[in-house]
């Protein structure tokens, strides 16, 4: 994990002044997202990065804690905080792996190109749905690279050894899907875009 931290503070400058890919995919992620969010709305967004995306959210909700394993990269997300003149929002410096959170603490969770970068997708999983509310709902989009790219698999084993690349995980959409239903999830929403690696997919936990 230090060299992950490692590698996303050495990214965060050039990361933060990076053009989103799709603009209109992500506006409509955006606007399913906010189907599920409400001035009561208690939020966990992990793997936040520089913020944006939870500071986009931030005026329709109660509060958001949003974590990262990169201190620079939250540097650069609190100062957009302050330019925003957002109060509501937590950033915090943390593994989620390793994060001590109360069970049915939150009512929604974000992980935003997070999941396939994680060693323990699935247990990652399982604590999400621990800590959401019963009724919660998890929202993720995931690149899902499968088959040929798996010839990458052991360049990208070296460049992780060597600090100079993260975990990057090869999955599937239905692997994606079953390791949430297997965690206790029901999925309702799954949408891959046109042309995108991504799956945005929203799962509840049941009541």
């Amino acid at each position: 994990m230090a060299n992950t931290a490692k590698f996303w503070d050495r990214m965060a400058k050039g990361y933060s002044k990076r053009p989103v890919p799709n603009q209109e995919v992500y506006e409509q992620k955006l606007k399913k997202t906010r189907e599920y969010l409400n001035p009561h709305s208690q939020v966990f967004d992990f793997g936040c990065g520089t913020g944006s995306t939870a500071i986009l959210h931030a005026p329709l909700v109660k509060h958001i804690h949003a974590v990262d394993v990169s201190e620079n990269m939250l540097e650069i997300a609190r100062g957009k905080m302050v330019a925003e003149n957002i109060k509501n929002i937590t950033f915090e410096c943390a593994n989620i792996e390793e994060l001590d959170v109360q069970d049915d603490t939150y009512d929604v969770a974000l992980g935003m190109s997070i999941l396939h970068l994680l060693d323990d997708r699935e247990a990652v999983i399982a604590k999400l749905f621990d800590i959401l509310k019963p009724g919660g709902v998890f929202i993720s989009s995931t690149v899902c690279l499968q088959g040929v790219m798996r010839i990458l698999l052991p360049f990208l084993a070296i460049g992780k050894f060597l600090g100079l690349l993260p975990t990057i995980k090869f999955i599937s959409r239905e692997t994606l899907e079953n390791d949430l239903i297997t965690a206790g999830f029901q999925n309702e929403f799954t949408w891959k875009p046109d042309g995108s690696d991504a799956v945005f997919i929203v799962s509840r936990k049941p009541d």
